[in-house]
């Protein structure tokens, strides 16, 4: 009926716990839930369907290139959603936003730029990794994980 609002059923494949800090870069596909900290780059393989979701007390320090992202916690560093981003309430990024299609919640705040760009455009900037690139993402050691 009327007021009903359709919610994304977000499938979470990897979890980041809230006492988990992650040194290092995260390539990921499918749903990455994080409520912890990662020092490092967060990116997608390149597929339009994976969704990142960085809850409240979740914090991100680096770049985060996903097609769909879901923040409720603290960026330090550019976000690029090629598909869709949604601000909640209490999402704090310092860094640019470059977005296809945005959602943003009263209260939420961007020290940065919004700066919107077509499918088309952010897949010629390279918003996301090609399969190519993606073999460049990998790092050679292995991140450090500590709880």
């Amino acid at each position: 009926m009327f007021g009903k609002k359709n919610k994304r059923v977000t499938r979470i494949d990897s979890l980041v716990g809230q006492e988990t800090e992650v040194l290092g870069d995260i390539v990921f596909g499918g749903g990455l839930h994080i409520d912890g900290r990662v020092k490092g780059n967060v990116t997608a393989e390149a597929d339009s369907t994976s969704v990142l979701t960085l809850s409240e007390q979740g914090r991100v320090e680096g770049e985060i290139r996903v097609p769909n992202v879901i923040l409720n916690g603290h960026v330090e560093g550019d976000v690029y959603a090629s598909e869709h981003i949604e601000l909640a309430l209490n999402a704090r990024i310092n860094g640019n936003v470059y977005y296809t299609l945005i959602e943003m919640a009263m209260g939420a705040a961007v020290n940065g730029s919004l700066v919107h760009v077509d499918s088309e455009q952010a897949k010629k900037q390279k918003a996301l990794p090609s399969p190519d690139d993606k073999k460049d993402a990998v790092i050679d050691n292995k991140p450090t994980i500590s709880s």
